[in-house]
């Protein structure tokens, strides 16, 4: 049973809405359009909210979007037939309504769909019931139990009459295809003499063994014509005996030309083996200009058609112009057929710059469902257009809905008089206390006073590197020069501890000394590693930090989306609170490594649809950045 169907235009405006079980529609469908149509992640149809499972269809010609939800719980086989002859039938009814293209004329129009619309359901689930297991068969209803027992009992030496029968047969057959040729050619002469076949002649043919001989009539008749052709081609062509004489050269003087010529023998000034002039000419054509879209057109290809003089060649080069303005101008919608080869290059070309696989076949994805349908425009290719459409869903990818904003957090946390506390997590080795540092010295700069929290209690070490990191900052931040107040301390209890409980006392201690952000530092962990897991869980979810931050290379590919869903997972199975606290951002990095191999930060914030808040681009306190979107997209799709 569905919950609701729903169609609505792209601009917001619902035209029709069935409400099956469920009271209202609208936040699910606003859950849909958030996460999923506005953020362009389009690659999968189907959608979880909550208790439901959203299914939709995009169409891009006419910017409407259908949805249907349903129990996530049922598994309902006709919702993918039922949503495509809906769509079908709505934009063949409403075309004149729909093609008008302005929201009056939408709200205006009336669209009564209801007893459509129930009676493709209706089909719909008709043409899903599954059918009735058809019972098994009794022993009392087999042939088996139809032969008397007399007949099932063998002796010794007796063959039982079926099967003297079909040795029989099996012995007659041998006996034909042994004679095979001389059974067929004693047969065709009663077939050629004209005599009925049948069993008045005693001849008694099936169907299938008259196809069989005509068969045979037929191969042997023109088989032999061309062994005859064969080798009367062969007997024609004369034989030389004899050592042939060597070639004479001249040792002086001039050389006759004829003699030289050992070319093979030419007809009306060509040689007989060359091909016809036209085949040059198949590259010129306008098919071949429309089937290389994304390749643009090679060298060869035009000096072939600009040497060319002959009247034949004039109508190629007309053909592959007229062919170009074809494929420029807007003429027809884009089909998936049209966008195959330029997505699949498409994707190479992201798995190449770093993006995870599976990360660049959903972007693919998401694009040919964003594009198909649409009428390209004027002089318009369609290698551009689906470039231009990829832009745009990577720069909206790496723009997620939520924008972290530390510094605003900070003063709102500063004005209800408790401290900011930030947690960084991660995998071992991505950097996670040297980038601690660099934050810290970037709130120092904006004026903020810093408790750093060394909860790694298990690397040899972690607390003397931060120790190290704090004197230095202080030491640019001096406490004379605010007044005689520790702008950074570090807060410690040695190796082997709680982590949790120490990250719940150093939050303690920055509420009474009045510190504005607590950096909580924790040990670095692999995502498979269940125990440790289970501690970051716990020191999560007791101490309830206002931002976790996972810290990741910009190194990494595949690993990237392992690393953060197997994070997230873990945070939710092990945590005890009913609703978990997962990711809130993320820091990138080792940026200065890659290149304008960048597509770690597509990867990372496509699984998540969490925003990259800093990304580390050095070895210095100074190195730390913001993520430019733009820049970033314009480095993946350099070539």
């Amino acid at each position: 049973m569905l919950d609701f169907f729903t169609i609505f235009s792209k601009g917001g405006l619902v035209l029709w809405c069935f409400q099956g079980v469920s009271d209202s529609c609208t936040g699910p469908v606003n859950a849909l359009i958030r996460s999923v149509l506005l953020q362009e992640r389009g690659g999968n149809n189907s959608f979880t909210h909550e208790a439901l499972t959203l299914k939709y269809k995009l169409d891009n010609q006419f910017e409407l979007v259908f949805v249907v939800g349903f129990q996530k719980i049922l598994t309902l086989t006709y919702v993918d037939k039922l949503i495509d002859d809906v769509h079908r039938l709505f934009r063949d009814k409403y075309r004149t309504e729909i093609q008008q293209q302005s929201a009056l004329s939408l709200l205006n129009g009336t669209f009564d769909f209801q007893n459509d619309f129930l009676r493709l359901l209706r089909e719909a689930e008709e043409s899903s019931k599954v059918r009735a297991p058809t019972t098994m068969k009794k022993f009392e209803d087999s042939e088996k139990a139809k032969k008397p027992v007399r007949s099932m009992i063998e002796t010794r030496g007796e063959k039982p009459k079926e099967k003297a029968k079909n040795s029989k047969k099996n012995k007659g057959a041998k006996k034909e295809g042994s004679d095979g040729p001389s059974a067929t050619s004693k047969a065709v002469p009663a077939e050629k003499s004209g005599l009925p076949v049948g069993p008045e002649n005693g001849i008694e043919l099936s169907k299938e063994e008259l196809i069989r001989r005509k068969r045979e009539e037929f191969i042997q008749k023109h088989g032999r014509g061309m062994e005859k052709s064969s080798k009367s081609s062969k007997s024609d062509a004369p034989k030389e005996k004899g050592k042939k004489a060597p070639r004479v050269w001249a040792l002086g003087g001039s050389v006759n030309k004829e003699v030289l010529d050992y070319s093979a023998p030419t007809a009306n000034g060509a040689p007989e083996g060359a091909p016809p002039e036209d085949i040059n000419l198949i590259r010129g054509t306008g098919s071949g200009r429309q089937l290389q879209d994304l390749d643009c057109s090679s060298s060869d290809d035009e000096g072939a058609a600009q040497n060319s003089t002959k009247p034949s060649a004039t109508k190629g080069t007309l053909g592959g112009m007229f062919g170009m303005l074809k494929g420029l101008v807007g003429s027809k919608s884009l089909s998936r057929e049209d966008m195959e080869s330029v997505l699949d290059k498409m994707r190479d070309h992201l798995i190449a710059k770093n993006v995870a696989a599976d990360i660049a076949v959903q972007l693919c994805e998401s694009v040919a469902n964003k594009l198909e349908g649409k009428v390209m425009g004027t002089f318009s290719t369609v290698t551009s257009t689906v470039k231009l459409a990829l832009q745009e869903s990577l720069v909206q990818i790496l723009q997620p809905q939520r924008r972290v904003d530390m510094l605003r957090d900070i003063m709102d946390a500063q004005r209800h008089q408790r401290p900011y506390v930030v947690t960084f997590c991660g995998v071992n080795g991505v950097g996670k206390s040297t980038n601690l540092a660099k934050i810290s010295f970037w709130l120092l700069e904006n004026g903020f006073s810093v408790l750093i929290a060394a909860c790694d209690t298990f690397r040899a070490g972690a607390v003397e590197q931060l120790r190290t990191h704090t004197r230095r900052l202080r030491a640019l931040h001096p406490p004379e020069n605010h007044g005689g107040r520790a702008m950074v301390q570090l807060f410690e209890k040695g190796y082997g501890k709680d982590a949790a409980g120490i990250a719940m006392e150093a939050i303690a201690f920055a509420r009474n000394q009045g510190f504005d952000v607590v950096l909580v530092d924790t040990a670095g962990r692999m995502q498979d590693n269940a125990p440790l897991m289970t501690a970051l869980a716990k020191l999560i979810t007791v101490n309830t930090p206002d931002l976790v931050l996972f810290v990741g290379e910009a190194l990494v590919g595949n690993e990237a989306v392992d690393q953060l869903v197997k994070f997230n997972r873990a945070l939710a199975d092990h945590s005890m609170a009913q609703t978990p606290r997962l990711i809130d951002g993320i820091v990138l990095t080792k940026f200065d490594t890659i290149d304008d191999k960048v597509g770690a930060a597509i990867s990372m914030t496509y699984i998540t649809s969490k925003p990259i808040v800093f990304v580390g681009t050095g070895q210095t306190y100074c190195d730390l950045r913001s993520l430019n979107a733009k820049a970033v997209v314009a480095a993946l799709m350099k070539a």
